[in-house]
């Protein structure tokens, strides 16, 4: 097969500087992974069954299991029937495991022992925890120019109750959403928790969404009040505002509001609307509220369709922030103040669980990165903070080694082989720790001294010197990288789990880690590998307090989900260990998750393709695990009647085509591989006009590729349905998708579309 022509759109460079071994040089961060962090790690479905649901006992420790649970024990626990405050069920309304419906309840999944017995909370109630026993201890930290600014848990609390009366004032009705679109701010978290001791649902929005999809979301949550951070966020929402029937303000709490407009406010006349309101009527809406009821939306998009409201409640999320807080040990505020550094989404689950939930549990500090973190910043607001605990997509880390290799490059010769040997050194000693080995209590001379020439150093360059606890995940990491932060006495601890069991599921930690494994559940928990092959390969499957109530308003994708027995269903492959450590080993269904952690959906990306470039037979989204989007494209070509193999002659349909393009070509071959400019460059055009309707950055196709030859069932890129298979196109054309991915692929421009011939 001739060399193909790979296309691309010119995209920015860049990210961290930090010497690899013994420099010191600052790190920074570019745009090139802005919004790659934007849709949650897991794979998606779910809505609700009509009989009742029985479950088994989520038991004290995390357990494998292979067997479907048996009928709900009779020790599993209602909710609290005899909390004081709590609203009585209608008569003969048993909650389910599991509900649509945005008013309903549902019976927690209470186990009779350990955390999974804890006694069930609701927000309010462990906020207010927090605040008795960190009161005075900083809760959140942002700089504003180059002053520090700070709230303590006391303080924190207090806004958000004030927030809180805001939002009633403006007329927020229970169980309606409050659509927050922003960068990572204290006015984010207080918007978010104000929503719910209002009893209205938190939303996030994505800072990368479209103001269609902006209005999808708001629409689907019947969001009345919506938080945005600035005018360029307000924009989107101003196009969409006539057709949210439900939109009764909009706050802006970043900037100056550059027009005056009706029911829109500035963060400070938001504040003060509240300020001076009576506390009765928030104190009986908070003392109403059960931890079996809804109080956050976590939209997320499924294998196809419209994205999904993943319906978390009180208790999904203060009983995982207790048990994920436990399973990493992390300290409380009166011993040893933990502090994490906030600047993936918020709209993702696993951004909140970090930066909002898990640190309230223990009183820790969060403190907000720049707006432009991921384009530079970061690094230098990690050296100022210096977090105990840090998380980061894989793209993040592999950022980071990248620049680092190269800054490692540019070193002398001693300043390499004293790295180089260092990083040996490290390498070996943190598998041998890893591995458990009997010689992991004898530290080697060499690693000491390799740890003050090369590794104390590289963490301090890194802003993590501090940082006991690093944490990969949202999306599969390579294990180059782990190895490399590994060899670097920097082990990244992978988690695992969905937007729908409320972040983790698995967790690694210092004592109980293995390259390429996400971990063992957090307590409470349980797995089950549904219908496991002859290698123990399964569908990972769910049980525990963290599991969503449902999907809103979409009680069949609900049933998707989870099942008679209501176990959550994943969508991933996995397999146990001899020693219980989870490994992800596949994905039953076709979505895409980058490096970033972006879950996109290929079919409708690949269909809007078809349809914007009518030429095109058969395209092939690419990036699981990659740092963007490519494609893989046929043309429409000419069929043998007898093998139904793919000719070289094009269609008529086709030829006809290219000859209103300007194109004289008649076959495949005169066009693949770059060779008809013409052709090439409506194709460009047609993805552009795609690329303009994507719902985020990272869902822009990058590069594509025309290939020699369309696709077909004897060529076993499609099954007996015409259905394609991924897996054997990625392998059959895998010297392609490589070369998407070189550093040194041609560049393009809009002034430049096409490379030279």
């Amino acid at each position: 097969m001739s060399e193909a022509v790979v296309m691309e759109p010119a995209r920015a460079g860049g990210f961290l500087e930090s010497s690899c071994g013994t420099g010191d040089s600052a790190a920074s961060l570019d745009d090139g992974i802005v919004d790659t962090a934007n849709e949650s790690s897991e794979e998606e479905s779910t809505g609700e069954r009509e009989e009742e649901a029985g479950a088994p006992d989520a038991g004290t420790s995390s357990t494998k299991t292979t067997e479907a649970p048996a009928e709900q024990s009779s020790n599993t626990q209602m909710v609290s029937a005899q909390r004081p405050d709590s609203l009585s069920l209608p008569a003969a309304a048993e909650p389910r495991l599991w509900t649509s419906q945005r008013d309903a309840e549902v019976q927690l999944r209470m186990g009779d022992s350990g955390l999974a017995a804890e006694n069930p909370l609701t927000v309010n109630q462990m906020f207010t925890s927090a605040v008795e026993r960190f009161g005075t201890f900083t809760a959140l930290g942002w700089k504003e120019g180059e002053q520090q600014k700070s709230l303590n848990y006391k303080d924190y609390y207090q806004a958000c109750r004030t927030a809180a009366k805001s939002f009633l004032k403006l007329g927020l009705q229970r169980y309606h959403g409050v659509g927050i679109l922003g960068f990572n701010s204290a006015e984010w978290f207080i918007s978010d928790i104000g929503a719910i001791l209002a009893g209205g649902f938190a939303v996030g929005i994505y800072t990368t969404n479209s103001p269609e999809a902006c209005q999808y979301v708001a629409e689907n949550c019947k969001a009345n009040i919506i938080v945005v951070e600035n005018h360029k966020q307000l924009q989107k929402i101003l196009q969409v505002e006539d057709k949210l029937p439900h939109l009764k303000a909009i706050i802006q709490y970043k900037d100056a509001l550059k027009e005056k407009r009706p029911n829109l406010y500035t963060w400070a006349e938001f504040m003060e609307l509240g300020r001076d309101e009576p506390d009765a009527p928030l104190d009986a809406i908070i003392s109403s509220q059960k931890p079996n009821q809804c109080c956050t939306l976590i939209y997320t998009s499924g294998t196809t369709g419209q994205p999904k409201g993943v319906m978390l409640s009180h208790d999904n999320i203060t009983w995982t922030a207790l048990s994920t807080s436990q399973h990493v040990r992390l300290t409380e505020a009166t011993q040893a103040q933990e502090a994490v550094v906030s600047y993936l989404p918020l709209s993702h689950i696993a951004a909140q669980m970090v930066d909002i939930w898990v640190t309230m549990k223990v009183g820790g500090a969060t403190y907000f990165a720049q707006p432009d973190a991921l384009k530079g910043s970061l690094v230098n607001t990690l050296k100022e903070v210096r977090p105990t605990a840090f998380m980061g997509v894989p793209r993040v880390w592999e950022k980071m080694q990248e620049k680092m290799k190269s800054v490692g490059q540019k070193s002398s010769t001693v300043r390499r082989k004293v790295a180089a040997w260092a990083k040996d050194v490290g390498l070996q000693t943190n598998l041998t720790k890893m591995n458990q080995n009997e010689a992991a209590g004898r530290t080697p001379l060499s690693y000491h001294i390799a740890k003050k020439l090369v590794f104390k150093k590289v963490r301090k360059a890194l802003g993590l010197d501090r940082c006991n606890k690093c944490y990969t995940g949202a999306a599969p990491i390579t294990k180059d990288t782990l190895e490399f932060f590994l060899s670097l006495d920097i082990p990244l601890y992978e988690l695992y789990g969905m937007s729908e069991s409320t972040g983790p599921h698995t967790i690694s930690r210092p004592n109980a880690f293995k390259l390429t494994s996400c971990g063992k559940e957090i307590p409470g928990c349980k797995t089950k590998l549904h219908n496991p092959d002859e290698e123990g390969n399964g569908e990972i499957c769910f049980w525990g307090r963290h599991v969503f109530m449902g999907y809103l308003n979409m009680p069949d994708k609900t049933d998707e989900a989870l099942d008679a027995e209501g176990w959550l269903h994943s969508g991933d492959l996995g397999k146990h260990d001899e020693n219980g450590f989870l490994f992800i080993t596949g994905r039953i269904k076709e979505l895409i998750i980058t490096a970033g952690g972006e879950n996109i959906p290929p079919v409708p990306i690949e269909d809007a393709v078809k349809e914007a470039v009518p030429l095109i037979s058969n395209a092939m989204l690419i990036g699981d695990k990659k740092k963007f989007l490519s494609m893989l494209l046929t043309i429409k070509c000419q069929v043998n009647a007898e093998s139904g193999d793919p000719e070289d002659e094009l269609t008529p349909e086709a030829v006809e085509i290219c000859k209103k393009l300007g194109s004289n070509a008649t076959r495949v071959s005169e066009i693949a591989s770059g060779r008809d400019r013409v052709v090439y460059a409506a194709i460009q055009e047609g993805i552009n006009r795609v690329n303009e309707k994507a719902t985020s950055n990272a869902q822009r196709i990058q590069k594509w590729v025309v290939l020699d030859r369309d696709f077909s069932v004897g060529g076993g890129e499609l099954g007996p349905t015409m259905k394609l298979k991924r897996p054997v196109v990625a392998k059959m054309f895998k010297d392609h998708i490589e070369n998407f991915y070189k550093e040194l692929a041609t560049p393009t421009t809009p002034d430049n579309p096409l490379p030279p011939k």
